[in-house]
């Protein structure tokens, strides 16, 4: 069954390679969906895929790349999207 979920990831997470970091977790995960940049220094991230592996995207997520620091994310359910690929803006 799929899930999906909306993260909102705080922190130094904007010029860090963090909406990458997030693609490549994707990609190993089997996940679709897409992360971008907020205005307000936030990355919304939102991911499609199964509830194992929806679990292990948050853990990544609170890790971040190497240059990153995670202050927080927030994890909310959403409706199932049906993406293709995982998507940067």
């Amino acid at each position: 069954m799929q899930h999906t979920i909306k993260a909102s990831v705080y922190g130094k997470v904007q010029g860090v390679g963090y909406r990458l970091f997030c693609k490549k977790a994707a990609k190993e995960l089997g996940l679709t969906g897409y992360a971008l940049n907020l205005p307000d220094g936030r990355v919304e991230v939102l991911v499609t895929g199964t509830e194992a592996a929806l679990e292990q995207m948050v853990d990544a997520l609170n890790k971040g790349p190497r240059f990153s620091v995670v202050a927080g994310v927030d994890v909310e359910p959403h409706p199932v999207e049906n993406l293709t690929g995982f998507m940067t803006g």
